[in-house]
C-alpha cells in the first residue's frame, strides 16, 4: 500500500488581512479531499483518514495586497501552457486582489541570481492580454540549479513577498531548497510551485498542464507514420514522443489513435531481439507496422550518455537506435523495408496550448495565486479525485508517477495495439 504519510501545508504565519475578493464561495479550514478515496481506504485506515487541503479563496489573508511584491518564474524545458500560466497568474493578482507589483523573473532559476544580470519584466494585464496565444514563454527558461542563498538574497532585496514557481521535479525541488532557506532565516516569503512537466510524471496529481495538448498534437505524426508505412511494402513507420521516466504520453497517444502496433515506454523493458522479431511477424502478416516510443524506453539497452545541466541522466536517442536497428537487421535478412522515423518532440513542446489545457493552466494559476495570498508555502496546486488541492512540494517530489506495468492503463494499450505482453 503506498505510504499517504502527511499533507500538511507550511503557513507564513495568522492570516490577518481581509481579503478584497467578491465571492459567494469560500473555503472552510477544514474542509479537505480523501487521498485514497476507495473502499478499502475508508476501512482500512487507523484513526481518521489522509486528506489533502482543498483549494480555493480564503476569506482571511497573510499579506496585504496593496503592499504585496510577487514575482513569476519559468524553469526547464518548454511546455504547451506556459504563457497561459504567466497571463493567469497576473490577471488574477492584479484584478482580483489588486497586486499590481509583479515582477517576471527571466531565464528560470537564473533570474533570481544578481550577478547574471537579468532584468525582471514588469507584468500588467496589457502586457499579458494576448501572450497565451502563443507557444513557449515569455520569460524565458533555462535548466540547471542555482545556490539557494544566493536567490534568497535576490527575494530580499528586491522585497519579493510571494514567489510562484512554473516547473518540473527539479524545478519544484529547487523552490523546496529556496523555501527551506526563506524558512532558515525566518522571512516571511511565500514559495508556491505550479507543476509543469508535459511527461505528466509529477506524484499526487492527475494531471499536469501540456499532457493533454501533447497527446493531441501526437496524432498527425502517427497517421504520417501510419501513412508512410501503408505506402510502401514492408514500410515501417517509426514516431518518438515525450516520456524521459514515464510513458503516459505516449501511451495515451496510442489510444488515442488505435493505428500503433508496438508501443515502447520506460516502465515495461523489452529487448532488441524480441522487438525485431515482433517486427518480422508483422511484415509477414500485414506488410506494414507502426512503432510509437517514449524517450526514456530502452535505455538500458543503448550507450550511457552522462548527464544533462540539471544534473539528471542525459538519454540516448531511442529513435534513431531502432531505425539504424531495424534497417540493419532487415538487410541483414535480405528483407527490403522502408523505415520512416518522425520526431515532433520540439515542435509539440513549443506549441500554444489546446483549449483543455488553457483552462486547466488558468485554474492551477487562480488557485495557486489564492494559496501564495493566503500565507501557505512550499506547496504545489494539484488535482486529485476531481478536485483541486494543496500538496507539499516535498510530497511531490519524492516520488515520479509512473504507469503499471499489471495496471489497467498498460492492459488497454496491450488491448489497443496487439502487441505480445512480454517482450525483453
Amino acid at each position: 500500500m503506498r505510504d499517504l504519510g502527511s499533507f500538511q501545508i507550511p503557513t507564513l504565519g495568522p492570516a490577518t488581512f481581509d481579503t478584497p475578493l467578491e465571492s459567494r464561495r469560500f473555503i472552510d479550514e477544514r474542509d479537505g479531499i480523501l487521498v485514497d478515496a476507495t473502499r478499502a481506504g475508508c476501512t482500512d485506515c487507523q484513526g481518521a483518514p489522509p486528506i489533502m487541503e482543498l483549494a480555493g479563496p480564503r476569506r482571511r489573508l497573510f499579506f496585504n495586497p496593496q503592499k504585496t511584491r510577487a514575482a513569476i518564474v519559468t524553469c526547464g524545458g518548454l511546455c504547451p501552457g506556459l504563457n497561459d500560466v504567466i497571463r493567469a497568474l497576473t490577471m488574477v493578482l492584479w484584478y482580483r486582489y489588486g497586486v499590481t507589483d509583479i515582477l517576471g523573473l527571466r531565464y528560470g532559476f537564473e533570474g533570481l541570481v544578481e550577478s547574471l544580470g537579468h532584468t525582471p519584466l514588469l507584468l500588467r494585464p496589457d502586457i499579458v492580454e494576448d501572450i497565451h496565444k502563443n507557444g513557449g514563454t515569455i520569460l524565458g527558461s533555462s535548466r540547471g540549479p542555482q545556490d539557494p542563498a544566493r536567490m534568497v538574497d535576490f527575494l530580499a532585496a528586491r522585497q519579493i513577498d510571494l514567489l510562484f514557481a512554473v516547473g518540473g521535479d527539479g524545478t519544484q525541488r529547487g523552490a523546496l531548497a529556496i523555501a527551506h532557506e526563506i524558512r532558515r532565516r525566518g522571512l516571511p516569503i511565500a514559495v508556491i510551485g505550479i507543476p509543469k512537466t508535459i511527461d505528466n510524471d509529477i506524484a499526487w496529481t492527475e494531471r499536469t498542464f501540456g499532457f493533454e495538448t501533447a497527446v493531441a498534437m501526437s496524432q498527425a505524426p502517427i497517421t504520417a507514420a501510419h501513412m508512410e508505412a501503408k505506402g510502401a511494402r514492408n514500410g515501417i513507420g517509426l514516431v518518438r514522443l515525450m516520456g524521459r521516466e514515464s510513458g503516459f504520453v505516449a501511451a495515451y497517444a496510442a489510444l488515442a489513435s488505435s493505428d500503433v502496433n508496438l508501443l515502447l515506454i520506460p516502465e515495461v523493458p523489452f529487448s532488441l531481439p524480441r522487438v525485431l522479431r515482433f517486427l518480422e511477424e508483422r511484415l509477414a502478416r500485414k506488410a506494414h507496422a507502426v512503432v510509437l516510443a517514449a524517450e526514456g524506453a530502452g535505455q538500458d539497452v543503448l550507450p550511457s550518455v552522462g548527464v544533462d545541466a540539471s544534473g539528471n541522466k542525459a538519454f540516448g536517442d531511442i529513435g534513431l537506435f531502432l531505425k539504424q536497428a531495424i534497417a540493419e537487421h532487415f538487410r541483414r535478412a535480405a528483407l527490403p523495408v522502408s523505415v520512416k522515423y518522425i520526431d515532433p518532440s520540439y515542435t509539440i513542446r513549443s506549441a500554444p496550448a489546446n483549449a483543455d489545457d488553457s483552462v486547466f493552466c488558468f485554474q492551477l494559476a487562480e488557485y495557486a495565486a489564492h494559496a501564495g495570498m493566503s500565507g501557505r508555502t512550499a506547496m504545489v496546486v494539484a488535482l486529485w479525485n476531481g478536485h483541486f488541492v494543496h500538496v507539499p512540494i516535498a510530497r511531490a517530489v519524492e516520488t515520479r508517477k509512473r504507469i503499471d506495468p499489471v495496471g489497467s492503463l498498460w492492459q488497454s494499450v496491450l488491448d489497443n495495439t496487439g502487441q505480445p505482453l512480454h517482450l525483453a
